[in-house]
């Protein structure tokens, strides 16, 4: 069979710099015009730039081992790499050849004209319009789905199940025998809560987590008088609470639409366990710059300044949990009790005995996420919320985001836990508003 040639467009690269080492023996093409736009995206200060910065540093590695122009081997049982020159003429007239999109779609064109047949050359682009553009010309075209970890939505892990027993079954659990359950009967992951429900009457009902096979379930902790004022309002928000208190989870992931109190419990527990519990030392608070794609340093005045519009919804969660208090709010803050910090300045940190928070999690990148959960140093517990349903980041979706793929790589360890909130309890207006619009 012949090798095919993968013409990569420049959103390609900018969401995985590894990605010309996906096509196995096949080889790889590089519109010159696809250098030129990854360069504009060097000195961005996030997932984007990183990514940008990456894949120049190895395209100058491999320019080492040969001519770029001719094509360089990639690696063993691997195929080549080469810049690809276009010719605009083969573009329809009604294609405005000044565009990058279409000089991109023109080296398409020129590598069928040169090889005689469109077979073997596939146009690999992350955006929609790149694909029908290429359908309408007659070029090979498909998708790049970086890290895609789940094939759906509905399959990413949520944390709970439920678990038909016998009536007696649920009669012992409530009597505090031990009661263990068997891997071949039902699949579970560590930390995973469980509804066990009476095969005779589906009202009887028991919430237990699951932590291992050869350890008994134990009742799911109700937390009557609140934490830090907070009151669960479901189940699901009872399973967070006690994955956020329970100090021997390290990692704790929360999905949940918007109202449906993922940031607000993370808030309510790390307070507790700061300042009244005295478990970690500090409060930190980070979220992406993601909506207009920006460095914070596009916005005027000090760190805290350019951070303030990115951070008002926890700031204002925060509030609400301080009683409305604002100089104590911001007493803490300047004795570094709670800090607001940029994931730009998280990198390079190495971060101890902390009660971290990333909020919006679902908009980095796998690469990004792993980047911040490596700075997590010892005692100290990180908190990733966000919401896969809504994605600001171009690059990603609801099945190849760093939220989704943590979920699903960390689910089987028992440090690791994570529960998905179903239901908003915001206001009825914000529920409405989730569930129709």
């Amino acid at each position: 069979m012949s090798k095919k040639l993968y013409i990569l467009d420049t959103n390609v690269l900018l969401s995985d710099a590894e990605a010309i080492n996906s096509y196995k023996n096949n080889d790889v093409g590089l519109p010159l015009k696809v250098l030129e736009e990854v360069d504009k995206h060097k000195k961005r200060q996030d997932g984007v730039g990183a990514n940008a910065r990456q894949f120049i540093r190895k395209l100058d590695a491999l320019r080492e081992s040969g001519d770029i122009v001719e094509g360089i081997k990639l690696g063993k049982g691997k195929g080549t790499i080469r810049t690809l020159n276009c010719d605009l003429t083969l573009l329809p007239n009604a294609y405005d050849k000044a565009h990058p999109d279409n000089q991109i779609l023109a080296c398409g064109l020129t590598q069928i004209k040169e090889a005689g047949t469109n077979k073997n050359v596939i146009l690999v682009s992350q955006d929609i319009n790149m694909r029908v553009k290429c359908d309408s010309v007659g070029v090979l075209t498909e998708d790049f789905v970086p890290n895609q970890i789940v094939e759906r939505v509905e399959e990413v892990f949520t944390g709970f199940t439920q678990y038909l027993v016998d009536d007696a079954f649920i009669d012992r659990f409530y009597a505090g025998e031990k009661i263990l359950l068997d891997e071949k009967d039902i699949k579970l992951y560590p930390n995973q809560f469980i509804m066990l429900v009476s095969n005779a009457n589906d009202k009887k009902t028991a919430l237990a987590r699951f932590k291992a096979y050869n350890l008994p379930l134990t009742k799911a902790k109700e937390y009557k008088n609140g934490i830090w004022g907070i009151h669960a309002k479901n189940k699901e928000q009872q399973f967070a609470l006690e994955l956020l208190m329970d100090p021997e989870i390290k990692v704790v992931s929360l999905i949940g639409r918007a109202g449906s109190g993922k940031t607000l419990n993370a808030l309510a527990a790390g307070l507790q366990q700061i300042l009244e519990d005295k478990v970690y030392t500090k409060l930190i608070v980070s979220r992406p710059v993601q909506p207009m794609g920006k460095d914070i340093g596009y916005l005027p005045g000090t760190l805290e300044e350019k951070m303030s519009p990115w951070l008002a919804p926890v700031q204002d969660n925060l509030e609400f949990l301080m009683g409305e208090d604002k100089e104590h709010l911001k007493m803490m803050m300047e004795q570094g009790t709670i800090e607001m910090e940029a994931l730009t300045y998280i990198r390079g940190r190495s971060i101890a005995n902390a009660y971290i928070i990333i909020d919006e999690s679902q908009n980095l990148t796998s690469h990004e996420l792993k980047t911040i959960i490596t700075r997590v140093g010892e005692g100290t517990k990180i908190i990733l919320t966000g919401d896969i349903e809504q994605i600001d980041n171009a690059y990603v979706d609801a099945t190849t985001n760093g939220l989704t793929y943590a979920v699903e790589k960390l689910k089987s360890y028992e440090i690791v836990g994570h529960i998905t909130l179903k239901k908003g309890e915001r206001s009825a207006v914000a529920s409405l508003a989730a569930t129709v619009l």
